[in-house]
């Protein structure tokens, strides 16, 4: 029994016989045209025989954002092909320029499809341009093109991270307000601006006379202080907030963090110490660069309050929130019972795979985590293909967030799944 594919659109998308073909189906058997694809999304119907003018939807394929691939959605009752893997009935599965579909459980009876995406270098390239002029790309400070961009507020101007790091600290130790080294403005947060650092690189690789020599890049970099959402104040009440305790405070100052109202650990902020927001509990906490205790998550560089406070011995209050300690901790600390929804690229199917691999060998997922953080120690693994910031730098006793955590095991089960032999995961 052979099935021959053809397009139809789904109710939810536009019919322009005049859209772009995008994409198409190549059958394996020459008799039969290619289905071409030409809406964001469409029904692939097919007769059920080849005497049979009965039709049956059996896939829908859906234009991905990134213009390279598309998510296919299994229509039918039988179990789909693709590159191999199963997918079941109103499963779906992530399909690229090449991928092999067969709208059935095995080989025998069914046609093979090709998915092809039109012009695909060319589509995957295709991209907005802006046109910028350079001279608005560029630190008042250094007066050269941004470097690890960083954008204060609420001014909203913009420098090199290491400039702005440094004028800060100056301002630190003149005890000064922290004046916006463009408009003098008072700043009152600093952040990094990943959207505008994207356009500064793109600008780098369009004219290479903008590029700085490598011992001034590493220069900058050693006085970078803004890795996370730095809050400024000055200590003066300046926003609406509810009403405290704190607020009888004979000096009317607004206070950010508990260090702000009583001294610990030998340490208490001053009105102009600069703060860091947590990425977990939404608290304060002043940013102490050199304390020796992680403020950072080094796979994201956001900032976590649970390993400083702990370390100090306060806990959270009504007015003073401070989040849980597992919030940010050592990798080798770090517990899981299941395996990470991102794990193999979210593929709920490979992820049953991988479960029952691990059942079949008589071992735990914590166990296998294990095992494979040690390699990653020994540094047996190639890192360039983690989703983690200061990849060459990690170690076992690196502290990072759960999220990271997450990133890191699902990095760690990708290859423990290339250890295991081909013939053995068939039987799953």
């Amino acid at each position: 029994m052979e099935e021959r594919g053809e397009c139809s659109a789904s109710a939810s998308a536009s019919a322009n016989p005049s859209d772009e073909i995008w994409a198409k189906l190549v059958l394996s058997d020459e008799r039969y045209s290619d289905v071409q694809i030409s809406s964001d999304e469409k029904v692939i119907s097919s007769e059920i025989s080849a005497t049979s003018n009965d039709k049956h939807s059996w896939c829908k394929i859906v234009r991905n954002p990134d213009l390279c691939s598309a998510t296919m959605e299994n229509k039918s009752q039988n179990t789909i092909l693709v590159d191999g893997v199963k997918v079941h009935s109103d499963d779906t599965i992530v399909i690229k320029d090449g991928s092999q579909i067969i709208p059935g459980p095995d080989r025998e009876g069914f046609v093979s499809y090709k998915f092809h995406i039109m012009s695909g270098p060319d589509i995957c390239q295709r991209q907005l341009k802006i046109c910028v002029d350079v001279n608005h790309a560029k630190c008042s400070i250094c007066l050269n093109l941004w470097h690890d961009v960083v954008t204060v507020a609420p001014c909203l101007h913009n420098f090199c991270n290491g400039c702005f790091s440094e004028w800060l600290r100056r301002s630190k130790e003149r005890h000064s307000a922290v004046l916006c080294p463009q408009c003098r403005a008072v700043v009152h947060f600093a952040g990094k601006n990943h959207f505008l650092r994207t356009i500064a690189e793109d600008m780098l690789r369009a004219d290479s006379s903008l590029q700085r020599s490598h011992d001034e890049v590493a220069l900058l970099d050693t006085y970078a202080l803004v890795r996370s959402n730095l809050v400024i104040g000055s200590g003066k009440k300046n926003r609406k907030r509810a009403y405290t305790p704190l607020d009888d405070q004979s000096d009317g100052t607004y206070h950010q963090c508990q260090q702000c109202v009583t001294e610990v650990a030998g340490f208490r902020c001053k009105y102009d110490t600069v703060h860091l927001q947590c990425q977990a509990c939404g608290g304060m906490m002043p940013s102490r660069t050199g304390f020796g205790i992680p403020q950072y998550c080094s796979g994201c560089d956001r900032s976590f309050c649970g390993a400083y406070w702990h370390a100090l011995g306060v806990t959270g209050n009504g007015s003073y929130p401070v989040c849980s300690q597992d919030t940010l901790r050592p990798i080798s600390d770090h517990s899981i019972s299941r395996i990470p929804l991102l794990a193999h690229e979210k593929n709920l199917h490979e992820q049953n795979i991988t479960d029952s691999c691990i059942r079949q060998m008589g071992r735990t997922l914590p166990d296998v985590i294990s095992e494979w953080i040690a390699k990653f120690e020994n540094r047996e693994i190639d890192r360039r293909r983690m989703m983690l910031n200061h990849a060459e730098m990690i170690t076992a006793r690196t502290f990072v967030c759960q999220d990271c955590y997450h990133k890191l095991v699902s990095f760690l089960l990708y290859w423990f799944r290339l250890s295991i032999p081909k013939h053995v995961q068939r039987e799953f």
